[in-house]
């Protein structure tokens, strides 16, 4: 078995998102020799199943192992039915993660960079499934927003009094961690007292949708407003801390 071989696959799988518990079915499938094989694995986020199958195949010279794409089947909690796709590994900026695989089936965007064009030219942008579209391997297609599309994600944020934004570094992370296409928590300032929301990037509407604890769906659809602007009013309508009684009773997809 060639060593060198061995560790960057094994790094492939760590900066993918994979269990380091995959080295070692890793390393006895490469001992073997065969022409390819394939890694299962499972994970759970919350009460939804993710499962993988992970495709490693010799190069055409029958020396070098690669790891050329994995497939993820989501299983909701009492949500039929499965959901599937097969992720294709490029380089580092572009390939999907485990994480980012979970968010894009639960239907939420990812944005990455180093994207290739069919002009073969890299681009930045939102990436999200679309679900009523399928390829003919059998994928969803992929619906693009980019940079020119006009969604500025820190500006649909700043449109609410979002505490997390006043903080550098919570910025920072928030961001980050919307763009991976994450769920996030959230603090809204309201004139009654704080509120805790996860928001999500929705980059199709230029804009941030948002959810209660329960998961259903709110409408943030207020202007942000200082605290003495919310002091002076005299009635509790455009405050968000009433967003729950504002909210729809729409499941999340």
């Amino acid at each position: 078995m060639n060593e060198k071989n061995f560790e960057y696959l094994t790094d492939q799988l760590k900066f993918t998102g994979f269990d380091k518990d995959l080295n070692r079915q890793l390393k006895e499938n490469m001992a073997q020799g065969s022409e390819e094989f394939r890694l299962e694995h499972t994970t759970a986020y919350g009460q939804d199943q993710l499962s993988f199958s992970l495709h490693f195949k010799k190069s055409a010279q029958g020396v070098l192992y690669f790891f050329n794409s994995y497939t993820a089947s989501l299983k909701k909690h009492n949500q039929p039915p499965e959901r599937k796709q097969t992720f294709y590994v490029h380089k580092q900026a572009s390939t999907i993660t485990q994480k980012e695989a979970f968010n894009l089936l639960d239907g939420r965007a990812v944005n990455k960079d180093m994207l290739i064009s069919k002009e073969g030219k890299k681009f930045t942008a939102w990436i999200q499934l679309d679900f009523k579209e399928t390829a003919v391997n059998g994928n969803f297609k992929f619906k693009h927003f980019s940079q020119g599309y006009g969604f500025d994600l820190e500006k649909s944020l700043e449109k609410f009094p979002i505490r997390e934004l006043s903080d550098k570094d919570e910025k920072t992370r928030l961001i980050e961690s919307l763009q991976k296409g994450n769920l996030q928590l959230v603090t809204l300032a309201g004139g009654s007292g704080d509120q805790k929301v996860f928001v999500q990037a929705n980059p199709q509407f230029k804009s941030v949708t948002a959810f209660d604890q329960n998961q259903h769906r709110l409408t943030l659809d207020w202007p942000k407003q200082t605290e003495n602007q919310t002091q002076q009013q005299s009635s509790g309508a455009d405050d968000l801390s009433e967003a729950p009684q504002k909210s729809r009773a729409q499941r999340r997809l």
